[in-house]
């Protein structure tokens, strides 16, 4: 019986061309709605649903909308939906950043003092220890390369939007400012981490997980619709071009940048482990791989663990630092997100020196341990850090998140494949020890 007949008394999906004469051909026609067909569908919903491709549709229907605006073949009011929108999110915004702070910082830090032993202040101390070098590092090289770089490209205030206005706007005053909620949460980590129990832990977790489920549900999913509503507003504004091509540049550069980041942690680590930097770093490349497909470090756990025992990291000890560095190492973020705070500020003329970005990288640091592990969560965390220190606005905000969001992939895989050069250290310290 031929194939396409079989699949019709099977009652499955007819093909969608003509059958042809040729059992090889019957067997094509049969066999693609029923294997290459999920195939292609499983892959195409993967792109849609990925939050970089989201971002990216965004960036480009933003600027379509305020260009076809700017020539008035698009009703002005469209525009203005777009703006009434922004307004609103950034409102809201302001109001969940105090909230995500405290949802994330108290329970991390009352976590990792009632299991604080000598393992993990050692873990700590060196992944707080490579993202500072991260933060100073980029600081540096940003400050060297950025303004040449940059030259000549400046964004301007805007002047050309005021005309059109949103609709209306919703006040959403925040419980409280940054520095309060910073504060507030220190204290509260640390004197929950010295008691035995304590009810109050309880609710302090469960309100972290619902600020977790905030995050990842009610904000990240709306973040390509509030990046479009910023780039809409950025081309009715005329500053679209020096925009687009700040973010080309940038991204260049940084991926130059991560890829000597961990060419130097491994040959510190290296060096103190007395093993061959390249040659363990190249046995990390899977990790670095697996971690640009998933943009996770948690989902790339299992394959840095097997890397890590593969490079001489014992079972015991890649069992406890990896898992652990995927949530408090993350030196690819600091360096991602100091870069385009430095190049931001430059555009827009605003002044900096090293005192103010010392204070800045050490409490990034502090930030990144507790940062969600979604994509976009560790820029979601850092905002209100870069509000109450930067003194960035809700816009610079938004091109933070869109720059942090196209640049996601190689900044995870940083960060995981860093993991290894803190596995090797600890290892090596343990070792030490037990002699």
């Amino acid at each position: 019986m031929p194939f396409y007949l079989l699949k019709r008394h099977n009652n499955l999906m007819e093909p969608p061309f003509p059958r042809r004469k040729g059992r090889f051909l019957d067997f094509l026609h049969c066999n693609y709605s029923i294997i290459f067909k999920p195939i292609l569908d499983m892959k195409l919903k993967k792109i849609y649903t990925n939050l970089l491709f989201k971002v990216f549709c965004g960036i480009l229907i933003g600027i379509l909308v305020g260009w076809l605006t700017i020539k008035g073949w698009f009703p002005q009011w469209t525009y203005r939906i777009l703006l009434t929108f922004k307004v609103l999110f950034s409102s809201f915004l302001g109001f969940a950043i105090p909230l995500i702070i405290m949802g994330l910082v108290m329970p991390s830090i009352s976590k990792l003092g009632k299991s604080a032993g000598r393992l993990l202040l050692i873990t700590v101390g060196i992944a707080y220890a490579f993202t500072l070098f991260s933060g100073f590092s980029t600081y540096f090289a940003s400050e060297a390369i950025f303004p040449t770089l940059l030259e000549n490209q400046r964004i301007d205030p805007m002047v050309d939007e005021m005309v059109l206005t949103p609709f209306f706007t919703i006040q959403m005053p925040p419980i409280t400012d940054i520095m309060t909620a910073l504060v507030l949460s220190f204290i509260m980590g640390i004197g929950l981490s010295l008691r035995e129990k304590s009810t109050l832990f309880q609710v302090i977790e469960e309100f972290g997980e619902i600020v977790n489920w905030l995050i990842a549900k009610a904000i990240i999913p709306v973040l390509p619709y509030y990046i479009m509503a910023i780039f809409a507003e950025i081309t009715f504004g005329g500053k679209v071009v020096s925009v687009i091509a700040v973010f080309f540049k940038l991204i260049v550069v940084l991926f130059i940048m991560h890829i000597l980041l961990l060419i130097i942690q491994y040959l510190i680590a290296g060096g103190i482990a007395k093993k061959n930097p390249f040659k363990s770093l190249t046995t990390m490349l899977p990790a670095y791989a697996t971690a640009l497909g998933t943009q996770s470090s948690a989902a790339t756990i299992p394959v840095t663990l097997q890397q890590a025992t593969k490079m001489g990291v014992s079972p015991r000890i890649a069992g406890f630092v990896i898992p652990l560095c995927a949530t408090i190492h993350l030196s690819g973020s600091t360096m991602k997100i100091t870069s385009c705070a430095m190049a931001l500020m430059i555009l827009e003329g605003m002044p900096f020196d090293i005192e103010l970005f010392s204070g800045f990288i050490m409490m990034l640091g502090i930030i990144m341990v507790a940062a969600p592990g979604v994509p976009g969560g560790a820029i979601m965390a850092a905002l209100g850090i870069l509000s109450s220190m930067l003194g960035f606005s809700e816009e610079q905000q938004g091109l933070m998140i869109a720059l942090y969001v196209a640049m996601d992939s190689f900044g995870t895989a940083c960060n995981v494949t860093g993991d290894g050069a803190v596995a090797l250290i600890v290892n090596k310290i343990e070792e030490n020890k037990e002699k």
